[in-house]
Order: structure tokens, then C-alpha cells, then sequence
């Protein structure tokens, strides 16, 4: 097999911690990734310098969607930042429906009768499975494996179509609200879902058998875009991330909330630290979430109060107080940081997820020395969501 060994002679030096790049000595030429969607993971942008086709320097550039959510809540009552927040991460909204009803509540002193916490896990899982659904097959398709994300996207419609029974919304949900969710499950939901997870458990073999047990995705994920080690605790790396690099991290079980400390489950651990290891672990976490959704079918009543006494939405001011929720989504940790100061208005709401560490300080890093044909998949690795950055 033909190996290339890199000339370093060829690359920019560093003069007081920056790359010096001349770009009229024609040894670099300056090429965009995005913003368009197709080979970029959402409304995003890499500007690449390379040397031949290796990346030399990677910045990333965000400001393509209309955003700036947390501001538009502090203008809002707390009942009207819910159409507002779940826009955060389209992909998996619900997880903006939590974090923000579990802040209200919080404040407040709000107890949400079990039932409606039943409920909640259940679609919090539901909303996992939908994102890891076009997630984990959308590796595959960064080295042309189009037919897994085909396949990912009839069994995630499944999903959804669950979602429009249960909530009326494909895409938006805003089920869950300030002091429990909005209906109980629909007659003959269980049966519906598990032909639903059924279909799934078929899903995850093919994957299995299209991408893990493929020699040209090992080849080309095996030992490349290695998250080092030191990186962990600098980055903040969290979630799938940083299980893949031997870390156990899952606040479902660091900090059990709803009724994940009652559900028998165990994240998934890898060690090596690359595209490979990253991409089981998200194909681990898919066989976890169809298991956890058994089990909460299993166990949890078929009937119960679904929704705490609250005042009148429209006129509730919540006391003076400030307060942290945070919850495991797909990416990692996800929180909401909310400051109240007595009104009915938020005096304060900030986001805390792991895109921007993934898809900025993390990526930029990841990318230098790397080969061009492996930029798309390194980046889909990390699970960004350009909307939780630009919130």
C-alpha cells in the first residue's frame, strides 16, 4: 500500500501564536465548507485553508440563522417562550420543552405528579430516537453510504408519526408544559409503538451490517479524528463524545431526574476516541433508548394526574430566584440557566449545550493536519446542532 509521509516544509509557520499563511505564495488555497446544509450539519460554515489536501487552519462561521431566542423570551411571558425555545434544536425540540418547564416549576415550587413524569421520559427518549434515527446512519452517508440514511429516514417517520398521535405536532411537540404534559397516551398507543421499536431493532442490524462490519468505514473512521485526551476537560466534552474517549458521562445517570434512577440501563463506553468509536457509541445509545421505552411503557400507569395546579399562564409571575435544569440529550449535557425577578416575565435565559465547545473550539482543532475528504465526516461525528449555537 502506497504511504505519503507530510512535508511539513510546506506549511505556514507560527509567529506569536498564529499561523502565518500567504496566500500569494500559491502553497495554500483558501476553500468554504457550507453554509448550505448538503455536507454541512445545518446552517454552519468551515472556512478551510489547505496545503494539497491536507487542512492547514479551520475556522468555523455561524450567524446564518435567524435567531437570538434568549433574548425574544426575556420579552415574553413564560407560557410564550415555549413556541420560542423548542426552536433551539429543531432536531430534538422537546428537550427545550423540558428545560424550561422544569425552571418554571422549579421557581415556583411546582411538584409534577408522577404520571406526567412517566410521560415526559417517555417522549424525552422518543426525541432521542428520532435525532439518533438520522444521526447515526448520516455517517455512512458522508462516505456515500446514502441507502442507511435513506432507511434512517422511513424508520424515523414511524417515529414521528407517534409524536403526531401523542402531541398533534410532527416536528413541534410543545406536549410538555409548566407543571406536567398536556394528555395521556392515546388508546392502543402501546401496541402502535412497539411495532414502531420493532421496526427499529431491524434498523439497528442493517446499520450494523452496512457501516460497522464495512471495511471501507473502518478504513476511513478507525483512528481518525481523535479527540485527545487533554481536550476532555478543556472543551468540555460531553455525551457520546466523551464516552467514546472513555469517560462516562450521562446525566441521566449523574444526575437522575424524572424517572430514569427507576429504569435498568447502562451507557455505553468506548475508549479510542475516533469517528469509529464515537459512531458505536450513538449506535449503542439507539438500542438503549428502545430499551428504556419498553421499559417505561412497562412500568408506568395507564392512568393518573398528568398536570400540577398552576395560576393563570397568562398573568403568572414567578418569584425572584435564579436555578439550573439540565437534562441528557443526544449531544450530552443540556441546560437551561433561568433568573426570575418577580415578574411574568424571565429576567434571564442562557443555554448551556455542547455544540458551540463541539463545533467551534473543539472542530477548529480536530481539523488541522486532517485530509479534506475526511472534514465532513470528523464534523458529523461531534453531533452539532448550529441552531443550539446560535440560540
Amino acid at each position: 500500500m502506497l504511504k505519503f509521509e507530510q512535508d511539513r516544509s510546506k506549511f505556514p509557520e507560527e509567529k506569536d501564536g498564529k499561523l502565518e499563511i500567504d496566500l500569494d505564495s500559491q502553497k495554500f488555497i483558501k476553500i468554504w465548507q457550507g453554509p448550505n446544509h448538503p455536507g454541512i450539519t445545518g446552517n454552519m460554515a468551515l472556512e478551510l485553508t489547505v496545503s494539497g489536501d491536507e487542512v492547514v487552519e479551520s475556522k468555523t462561521h455561524v450567524g446564518y440563522l435567524h435567531r437570538g431566542f434568549e433574548k425574544l423570551m426575556e420579552r415574553r411571558k413564560f407560557i410564550q417562550c415555549f413556541p420560542i425555545c423548542i426552536r433551539m434544536c429543531v432536531p430534538e425540540p422537546d428537550i427545550n420543552e423540558y428545560c424550561l418547564a422544569a425552571s418554571v416549576e422549579d421557581l415556583a415550587g411546582i411538584e409534577v405528579p408522577d404520571m406526567a413524569k412517566w410521560l415526559r421520559t417517555l417522549v424525552l427518549e422518543m426525541a432521542r430516537l428520532v435525532i439518533l434515527l438520522r444521526g447515526v446512519p448520516g455517517q455512512g452517508g458522508t462516505m456515500s453510504l446514502g441507502m442507511g440514511v435513506q432507511w434512517g429516514v422511513y424508520v424515523r417517520d414511524l417515529m414521528i408519526d407517534r409524536f403526531e398521535e401523542l402531541t398533534g405536532g410532527r416536528v413541534y411537540h410543545m406536549y410538555i408544559a409548566p407543571g406536567g404534559v398536556r394528555g395521556l397516551l392515546p388508546e392502543g398507543f402501546k401496541g402502535r409503538m412497539e411495532e414502531v421499536l420493532k421496526k427499529i431493532d431491524e434498523f439497528v442490524v442493517d446499520i450494523d451490517n452496512l457501516m460497522f462490519s464495512n471495511a471501507v468505514f473502518k478504513k476511513r473512521t478507525k483512528g481518525i479524528g481523535v479527540i485527545k485526551p487533554e481536550w476532555i476537560e478543556q472543551y468540555s466534552v460531553v455525551g457520546p463524545n466523551a464516552r467514546a474517549a472513555g469517560i462516562n458521562r450521562d446525566v441521566r445517570k449523574d444526575y437522575p431526574y424524572l424517572m430514569y434512577d427507576k429504569l435498568d440501563f447502562e451507557s455505553y463506553v468506548g475508549k479510542d476516541s475516533d469517528i469509529y468509536t464515537r459512531s458505536r457509541v450513538r449506535w449503542h445509545d439507539l438500542q438503549t433508548s428502545v430499551d428504556m421505552i419498553r421499559q417505561i411503557m412497562a412500568k408506568m400507569p395507564n392512568k393518573g394526574d398528568i398536570r400540577a395546579k398552576t395560576p393563570n399562564v397568562l398573568h403568572w409571575k414567578i418569584p425572584k430566584g435564579e436555578t439550573y435544569q439540565r437534562l441528557e440529550s443526544s449531544r450530552g449535557e443540556y441546560g437551561f440557566y433561568m433568573v426570575t425577578d418577580g415578574s411574568a416575565y424571565p429576567r434571564r435565559i442562557n443555554l448551556r449545550g455542547p455544540s458551540y465547545n463541539s463545533a467551534v473550539l473543539l472542530l477548529e482543532k480536530m481539523l488541522v493536519n486532517a485530509n479534506i475528504s475526511d472534514v465532513s465526516s470528523m464534523m458529523v461525528s461531534l453531533a452539532t446542532c448550529p441552531p443550539e449555537i446560535e440560540r
